[in-house]
């Protein structure tokens, strides 16, 4: 029986095992690889490489140190987390059943992909999916946004602070009708496209868009129409909602006592590395202090 076993690790998870290391708990890191989303990059045509961002480094620190201690990491996927008697069953792809008192879940979330010619070549050659990692490297450039939420919203107010022109596209009229859609609207500095997207065009960088039949040069492209939550192992134990994001409170502590959550599979506020790594450090605590009271 294991103290703890956190599944997943990209931020949350790395960090999470690290702080479960440093407070000498019996923990077990279940994940398919080490860095997560980290392991992904933007670069953006005419930038030099120390502009191209490749990841965090406080994230490789944490990284380095789980993989020093071997005997803590398993290459794996949980395919299901199941409560038992005063603890939890973690069964893994490999058909593994192991035993935890406690459990951290941070399995992260994928950006949803619009699945048009030249995205799939594209992605990290001024291709990105969270313009909130990335809108820096678009200071008095031209990029596009596709997306219509909240979410697509706030990125491209936050371009429209720092870049020469965004070409916002709306593929559905979504929340544009909000306060903050009107601002945009009235921004001389965003145009807005209403139509789908139907190719991304480049070489070596994205170098325009194809909406409808309309062709737009552009210096970057960033896609946001949603992610969806890495949260399948957890789907039957009721602490979810409607978006498939676990629920947890300013501990990350769900609904069921010992399971915790972290990061970007989560309801968190912002999904960041920093903001990842935080979440990370605060549901190992948690787990440590559940642990101690048991």
């Amino acid at each position: 029986m294991l103290d703890l076993i956190i599944v997943g690790g990209g931020p949350a998870g790395l960090t999470a095992t690290a702080y479960a290391l440093n407070k000498r708990l019996d923990a077990l890191l279940i994940t398919e690889d080490l860095g997560g989303k980290t392991a992904y990059g933007l670069e953006v045509k005419g930038y030099e490489g120390h502009e191209v961002i490749r990841g965090s480094e406080v994230v490789e620190k944490f990284k380095r140190q789980v993989e020093y201690v071997t005997s803590v990491r398993q290459i794996d996927r949980v395919t299901h987390i199941v409560p038992e008697e005063g603890h939890y069953a973690v069964f893994t792809q490999s058909a593994q059943k192991l035993d935890a008192r406690a459990v951290i879940v941070a399995t992260g979330a994928v950006p949803k992909r619009l699945n048009v010619p030249g995205e799939r070549q594209l992605i990290g050659k001024g291709l990105s999916y969270s313009a909130i990692s990335h809108a820096q490297l678009f200071i008095e450039r031209e990029p596009a946004l596709v997306g219509s939420n909240m979410r697509a919203l706030y990125a491209a107010m936050e371009l429209a602070n720092i870049a020469k022109r965004v070409h916002l596209v709306l593929p559905e009229d979504g929340e544009i009708d909000s306060p903050l859609g009107k601002r945009l609207q009235a921004n001389s500095k965003v145009k807005i496209y209403r139509g789908a997207l139907k190719a991304i065009q480049g070489t070596d960088y994205v170098e325009s868009i194809v909406v409808e039949n309309q062709t737009i040069p552009v210096d970057g492209l960033f896609i946001e129409i949603g992610l969806i939550p890495g949260s399948k192992c957890v789907a039957e134990l009721g602490v979810t909602d409607v978006y498939g994001r676990i629920v947890v409170n300013n501990r990350c502590e769900t609904s069921r006592p010992g399971l915790f959550a972290a990061g970007d599979v989560t309801n968190v506020f912002i999904e960041q590395v920093l903001v990842a790594i935080g979440e990370g450090a605060k549901a190992a605590l948690g787990a440590y202090e559940y642990l101690l009271s048991q």
